[in-house]
């Protein structure tokens, strides 16, 4: 099959479900989303518009591109004014995605979830985050990123470790097994803040189940009143003195993962990005992974979102777009495009290598999601919450200090 023939059979499909809606013959959508991240990318973006403006007379797509900061900046004004997308791309998340949706930016999409049934052609993970705004359903997932541990085989052969960890507690008896053999249990590259912070964010899962969790990083539980809190930054302080490959505050995450292939630790926390690194090493049949095992049933991970504006002047057309690019002819035509999986639950994919097959099983398995804490939050909070790991898991700051100083930032930024 054709790109242009899965695509026109993409758009004959949308047009089909909006059997009764006739576009004027000047239907306009500006979609503002970040720069290309290589040519291929620009070129199968400009053929997918290209073909769905075809299938649809009268159409007429127009692409804004911007780096990360100007698009941020730009998305923030257009929520102060009456001008704006009628698409835009944005991490999900209450503390990202979620500034918008708050600030009223953001389109409930309910009836178009309905109306193209998203939720049984899209991956449960992904679409996840569609659900944690008030007011609705938000935003159509783009991409989904998972996070879990990867693990050296033979060191946990010499450790002594015969079978996965069911929990957090056979978790750190695992990490012990591993300092008993004198090999270090994992690496983080400290000098990028959110490398140690997957850590603080797996923790808090654990220690304080999904419920108290998510309180915590909305901001609605205080962190100086949850013990489970305090219990959380404890056990960050207990892996850096005892469990991270050191030094690690003068490292970054590039180096943790060169470490990590040289067999100098056994375990590092990272994305389904990381079997292509893993195959470019030749460690591929070195290493397996493993969901971080909080006992929540729920996938540490994030996703890109794009959102339709509540300014846009044609949310149906809009919605009709965001159908045709999370079809399944025009995901499968793109695959590989835009990541090695594809949103859509439906693509079919080729010859995978194990570890891959092993993500899309995942992402097929779990149906919530806990996101990473720089997601989470704003980003003033997220900046306190790194300051603040970096100096209890440095040895530099107590765990009862450390709630404290999280809930006074959060209570004076009030």
């Amino acid at each position: 099959m054709t790109l242009t023939s899965a695509v026109s059979r993409a758009a004959l499909a949308g047009g089909l479900l909006l059997a009764g809606t006739c576009l004027s013959s000047a239907e306009e959508l500006t979609f503002w989303m970040l720069n290309y991240s290589s040519q291929a990318s620009a070129d199968i973006w400009a053929k997918l518009v290209s073909d769905f403006e075809a299938a649809n007379p009268g159409t007429k797509i127009t692409i804004v591109n911007r780096g990360t900061d100007d698009h941020k900046t730009a998305i923030r004004v257009a929520a102060g004014t009456d001008k704006g997308p009628d698409i835009y791309f944005m991490w999900a998340g209450l503390g990202l995605g979620g500034e918008y949706v708050k600030a009223g930016l953001s389109l409930p999409l309910d009836k178009y979830y309905a109306e193209y049934k998203w939720d049984d052609e899209l991956m449960p993970a992904a679409l996840s985050f569609s659900r944690m705004y008030p007011g609705g359903r938000h935003g159509v997932p783009s991409t989904f990123r998972g996070e879990a541990i990867y693990y050296n085989k033979a060191l946990f052969e010499k450790a002594g470790i015969t079978s996965l960890p069911a929990n957090y507690d056979e978790m750190v008896a695992g990490a012990e097994k591993l300092k008993a053999a004198g090999i270090p249990a994992i690496t983080f590259g400290g000098t990028v803040n959110w490398h140690v912070m997957r850590l603080m964010d797996v923790i808090l899962e654990s220690k304080c189940g999904a419920e108290k969790h998510d309180a915590l990083k909305e901001m609605t539980a205080k962190w100086s009143d949850e013990a489970c809190a305090a219990a959380s930054f404890t056990e960050l302080e207990k892996w850096g003195k005892n469990y991270i490959l050191s030094p690690f505050m003068g490292i970054d995450d590039a180096q943790a993962f060169n470490l990590f292939v040289a067999d100098r630790a056994a375990m590092v926390l990272e994305g389904d990005w990381l079997v292509g690194m893993l195959d470019e090493a030749g460690k591929l049949e070195d290493v397996d992974f493993f969901p971080f095992p909080t006992g929540t049933n729920r996938l540490y991970g994030f996703a890109d979102y794009n959102y339709v504006s509540s300014k846009s002047k044609n949310p149906d057309l809009a919605a009709k777009f965001l159908d045709y690019l999370a079809s399944t002819p025009v995901q499968q035509e793109a695959l590989g495009s835009f990541g090695t999986t594809s949103v859509n639950k439906n693509v079919v994919y080729g010859d995978m290598r194990p570890l891959d097959k092993k993500w899309l099983d995942v992402f097929n398995t779990y149906g919530e999601v806990y996101l990473n804490g720089d997601q989470a939050f704003p980003l003033d909070v997220t900046t306190e919450y790194f300051r603040i790991i970096n100096e209890v898991v440095s040895g530099n700051m107590a765990p009862a200090d450390a709630v404290k100083a999280m809930q006074t930032f959060i209570d004076n930024k009030s």
